[in-house]
This record gives structure tokens, C-alpha cells and sequence, in this order.
């Protein structure tokens, strides 16, 4: 008997919420794994597996993805585990941590940008403090 695989959804299958234009959502957003906000959003904290700013939209508070493209804005705090696109339309305001990052020219981070790192391997002879998963900080202001 073959072992049973996960069923992985496919991008375009993701339980999906788009917050449309003219549209503004407060509060929680729970089991969502793609959230497009044309709109305003203002959250607490949300978890999703991506994040798409379209332009024109906005979204306030704090929110942990694996990957975010920003072409509008985020005011609070973003934390991608993969890759953050900034678009050139796109604004960041307040605190953004990513392992990879992308901005395209015109784009504007204001505030502090935190690289993530993976973790360093440790072996078993290793007596030393863990490495911590955040590489130095910048802050970062564009006019």
C-alpha cells in the first residue's frame, strides 16, 4: 500500500478573502490562506500563507505570511518567512521582517526592516548560544 501525501492545494485552490475597493474589514480574519486586500483592513494579528496590497489598498496592523507583495500599503508590522515584494506603488510603514526581499524601483520603506536567517546548524558538540533567527537590523527612511 502506497503512503498517503497530503493533498497540497494549488495556488489558484487557496481558501481565498479578498477585501474589495471601497471595502474596509476590522477585526480577525481566521482561516484564510491567501488574503487580498483592494480595500482597508485594520487586524490585530493575522496568519495566512500569502498576502497580496493591491494598489489602493491598505492594511493596518500586524500580520505573519510566507510571502506578501505589497503594491500598496502596510502601516504595522509584516513578517514574511519567504519573499516580500514591494512593488513601486507599494509602502511600507512601522516594522518588516522577510528572508528574501525584492523592491522595485519607486517602491518606499519607512521605518525598521529586519532580515530573517535560518537558523545554523548545530552539532552535537556544539556548546555555544543558538544563533538568533533575526540578521542585524536597519532603519530606513526615504522622503
Amino acid at each position: 500500500m502506497a503512503p498517503v501525501r497530503p493533498q497540497v492545494r494549488e495556488p489558484t485552490e487557496r481558501r481565498t478573502l479578498v477585501v474589495g475597493r471601497g471595502i474596509s474589514l476590522q477585526g480577525t480574519v481566521q482561516d484564510a490562506e491567501r488574503l487580498v486586500v483592494e480595500g482597508t483592513v485594520e487586524a490585530s494579528m493575522i496568519q495566512a500563507a500569502e498576502l497580496v496590497v493591491s494598489p489602493g489598498g491598505v492594511f493596518k496592523g500586524e500580520v505573519e505570511v510566507e510571502d506578501a507583495e505589497v503594491a500598496g500599503t502596510i502601516d504595522g508590522t509584516l513578517t514574511a518567512r519567504g519573499n516580500l515584494i514591494l512593488r513601486a506603488s507599494g509602502k511600507l510603514l512601522g516594522t518588516a521582517r522577510c528572508r528574501r526581499l525584492q523592491v522595485e524601483d519607486g517602491g518606499q520603506i519607512s521605518g525598521r526592516m529586519e532580515m530573517l536567517t535560518d537558523p545554523a546548524p548545530v552539532s552535537p558538540l556544539r556548546t555555544s548560544a543558538p544563533v538568533p533567527a533575526a540578521a542585524p537590523t536597519a532603519s530606513i527612511e526615504q522622503d
